[in-house]
């Protein structure tokens, strides 16, 4: 005879595991402001003038799309030139982040290029700096605000396709620690989240 108590209970540890699984596809802490809630809060942010659009008259810029990224900027140990005895420091080698797009949905992912690719589409689009770059430093213990162009020789696709302007804002963390790596082998994983907009010149 089948045990109906034990049934339902294997039925409802499935289902505890089936939503655990779930709410860890999105990588997102609930106690912390949504993907939405960062972006409408960049659309506030005072930009600093290295960072800004230029002007492009007489139709200016127009908007094509906005992401917030969550994850690791990545540093890895490298020999201090000129160091006696040997000394090391930290150097920047790419991000990793989940871009969420303004209804909380995971959009993408940026990477190393630096590189941002939305799931599911043909959309990708490779970012250079400036000679010389474009930053702003809003805050000590974050990394810069940036402006970017589209890298020479890789043409943007998808919805990236015709932008001219790459920025980066509302940066928290993502700088390399401030104690030196002591071998030659470390690397680290510094938690950031930004928020990127993408530009285009209106024609």
């Amino acid at each position: 005879m089948i045990n109906t108590k034990l049934l339902w209970r294997f039925f409802g540890i499935g289902i505890f595991l089936a939503i655990t699984m779930l709410s860890c596809t999105d990588h997102l802490d609930p106690s912390s402001p949504t993907p939405a809630q960062h972006i409408a809060a960049s659309e506030q942010a005072i930009i600093p003038p290295e960072i800004e659009l230029p002007t492009n008259n007489p139709h200016g810029n127009g908007r094509v799309a906005t992401y917030f990224a969550q994850g690791v900027q990545k540093y890895k140990a490298r020999e201090k030139a000129g160091s006696n005895p040997i000394t090391y420091e930290w150097v920047f080698v790419a991000p990793e982040a989940e871009l969420y797009d303004a209804t909380n949905t995971k959009a993408g992912t940026h990477f190393v290029g630096p590189s941002w690719q939305l799931t599911g589409v043909n959309a990708l689009i490779v970012g250079q700096a400036y000679d010389p770059p474009k930053s702003a430093s809003k805050d000590p213990n974050t990394i810069d605000w940036l402006l970017l162009k589209p890298k020479s020789g890789i043409a943007p696709t998808g919805i990236f396709q015709g932008v001219d302007y790459i920025q980066r804002i509302a940066t928290t963390g993502g700088k390399a620690p401030t104690n030196p790596p002591t071998t030659a082998t470390e690397t680290v994983d510094v938690p950031y989240t930004a928020v990127y907009r993408f530009s285009r010149i209106n024609p």
